[in-house]
């Protein structure tokens, strides 16, 4: 049992800081639209920094804007140990996503600070930049150069709809470091998180202690057939791109179903030319997303799912194209890390099990050059990307104490 068994963060204040920081952005149906790098992220961005100030930290940031809030330990020589997420969220996003687990940080700076506690390692929170991806695409861009999946010419150049690039924003925002992203050292990392889905919720249990992220695969498929009159053109004549598209979409949902249990397809976004009611459409594009914890078995739905492509082009007299747009591989999390949030819980006496993250996080990158791991907590229905996201304070409060402990672990630990 550790020496600090008894210490436990400050749960009011945690959702205090829920409840403040969702007015920069917040929405009329109780959500947050806070895009990366807009004055909105620019404002929550100077909230995170005065308040971690007034615990005690120093906040810098890296030439990509992730800003980290540094409390001193007793061997400032030891790389620190990294708590964090984002502040960004989507268009139409909740309160809580990515959100807590910076707040989560703050509230074991706070507690440590109130305590008078003082750790070997120095600890960070960090705040990484457009997790989302839902102003530059793809997600999770900053953490992605932080653990070298993207060079930081590539993400620098990502444009938003207004053909706005990150570096320009990030310029406009004051928020460009001297650090070179990637150059941090790190001792290790932990991100709370909303679980994201229904599984703790039905199961009436706490705290998910995550052990991996599954593999994700997004493409852009565009079918190519030929316009023609939808009065005067028989159907056998027709190379329709709609319809064949809507075979494909079929097979992709296949793909998932010949892969079950754990296999995941998707398709996000539909567009038809020349969108005209009384044209046969000459061409339709759509994204597809494939998942699965196993790498091995999301290669074999990728096959699948190509084969499956070709196939419905064929029998449609269409043309296909198939282009893989972002590839994150499955992740493993350190057990060194996966061991302390799990003894944590268990010392806390919250109910708990193992679980795979469904989404994406910073955490995936992050955990290629840092030990790493996350904790999740139930969201009510599972729902996340939503203004409807929900999340009880005895929920968040739990989440955060086991950070805390989980933190003070690996500080004697590691």
């Amino acid at each position: 049992m550790s020496q600090y068994a008894n210490l436990t963060i400050n749960g009011q204040a945690l959702w205090h800081d829920l409840v403040t920081t969702a007015a920069y952005g917040g929405t009329e149906k109780g959500g947050i639209c806070r895009l990366a790098l807009t004055d909105e992220d620019a404002q929550v961005r100077s909230w995170f920094e005065q308040t971690c100030t007034a615990l005690g930290c120093t906040v810098t940031y890296d030439s990509m804007g992730n800003q980290f809030a540094r409390r001193p330990g007793t061997q400032n020589d030891l790389p620190p140990i990294m708590m964090g997420s984002h502040l960004d969220t989507q268009v139409t996003g909740g309160r809580f996503d990515g959100i807590l687990g910076v707040l989560g940080g703050v509230a074991v700076l706070r507690a440590l600070h109130t305590a008078g506690i003082n750790t070997r390692h120095p600890l960070e929170v960090v705040n990484w930049t457009n997790e989302e991806g839902a102003r530059f695409t793809p997600p999770m861009l900053a953490s992605g150069v932080f653990g070298g999946a993207f060079t930081e010419e590539f993400a620098g150049s990502r444009p938003d709809a207004a053909g706005i690039t990150l570096r320009q924003e990030l310029e406009r925002g004051g928020f460009v470091g001297a650090e070179q992203c990637g150059q941090h050292p790190a001792t290790a990392y932990f991100e709370l998180h909303i679980e994201q889905g229904p599984v703790l919720e039905a199961e009436e249990r706490t705290i998910g202690v995550v052990t991996g992220v599954q593999g994700m695969r997004w493409y852009d498929v565009v079918v190519r057939g030929r316009s023609a009159h939808a009065g005067t053109t028989p159907m056998p004549m027709r190379k329709d791109a709609l319809l064949a598209a809507a075979g494909m979409i079929e097979q992709v949902n296949a793909v998932a179903q010949a892969h079950a249990p754990e296999g995941l397809s998707t398709i996000g976004i539909i567009t038809a030319l020349p969108a005209s009611s009384n044209v046969v459409p000459r061409e339709v594009r759509f994204t597809v997303d494939l998942r699965n914890p196993s790498e091995p078995v999301l290669q074999a739905m990728e096959e699948d799912f190509l084969r499956r492509m070709d196939e419905c082009a064929q029998k449609s007299d269409v043309h296909v194209s198939v282009t893989p747009t972002w590839n994150s591989p499955a992740v493993h999390f350190d057990s060194r890390c996966v061991a302390c949030v799990k003894d944590s819980t268990h010392e806390l006496g919250y109910s708990m099990r193992d679980i795979v993250s469904g989404a994406g996080h910073d955490a995936v990158y992050v955990s290629r050059v840092v030990p790493t791991a996350m904790i999740f907590v139930p969201c009510l229905h599972g729902i996340s990307h939503n203004e409807a996201e929900s999340a009880t304070p005895e929920d968040v409060t739990a989440g955060s104490n086991v950070l805390l402990h989980a933190v003070l672990k690996a500080d004697q630990e590691f």
